[in-house]
């Protein structure tokens, strides 16, 4: 804790507390809102960009919540992210790394449309083509978007949209914590030790689900 904190199970507790009422994430919603607004943007999103990254996990996380992601080639857990066109985060979907990113956009793109309903245009990278790009289009009213890099590109290359999604896996990596994955549990509290603080699916049971559905 830094030095400037209080003790630290008096600050949990405000942390406990406002977690379980659900004010973290709305205190992150109103500044994002507060963002756009000062950029000159409407408060509620109309685009997004939809990316995933898999990271290393510790020896702290159990064996059922992790995957190993053969093409990164990383044994750990995989985060699923939705930005908005100025790189501010609008959805979050943490599964095992083995989970790909089409099985997890399904879910991802249906939290963003129940949470952001005007949003219409996702843009993506070639790992969410297939069948989800018919099922946004049908089912979501979203146009998802493939943007790919060209055949005789060499080295890294900025791409149009797709580069303010890795500018925020890019911020989350300076974070130490972030780096890695500590987490043995992602809800925090003993309730229910499948969901997370904000309701939805810990990796366990989003992994699980996905597989029912695939298998379905």
């Amino acid at each position: 804790m830094p030095a400037d904190f209080t003790a630290w199970d008096r600050f949990y507790a405000f942390f406990r507390r406002w977690r379980d009422n659900g004010l973290v994430a709305e205190f992150h919603d109103r500044l994002r809102d507060r963002v756009r607004m000062a950029a000159g943007r409407d408060p509620e999103p109309t685009a997004g960009i939809i990316d995933a990254q898999s990271v290393k996990a510790a020896s702290s996380v159990a064996a059922a919540s992790r995957g190993f992601d053969g093409g990164k080639n990383v044994n750990g857990r995989k985060r699923h992210i939705v930005v908005d066109t100025l790189g501010l985060l609008l959805t979050v979907l943490v599964t095992a790394a083995s989970v790909t990113d089409r099985e997890a956009g399904r879910t991802l793109l249906t939290r963003l449309n129940q949470r952001h309903w005007r949003i219409t245009q996702v843009w993506a990278d070639g790992g969410y083509t297939g069948r989800l790009v018919d099922f946004a289009r049908d089912i979501l009213n979203i146009a998802l978007t493939v943007v790919k890099r060209t055949s005789n590109t060499v080295g890294f290359t900025v791409l149009p949209r797709r580069w303010l999604v890795e500018r925020n896996f890019a911020w989350l990596m300076h974070s130490r914590r972030l780096a890695r994955d500590y987490e043995g549990r992602t809800d925090g509290s003993e309730a229910d030790p499948l969901v997370d603080e904000h309701g939805y699916e810990s990796p366990r049971r989003q992994a699980t689900t996905l597989i029912q559905d695939k298998g379905s």
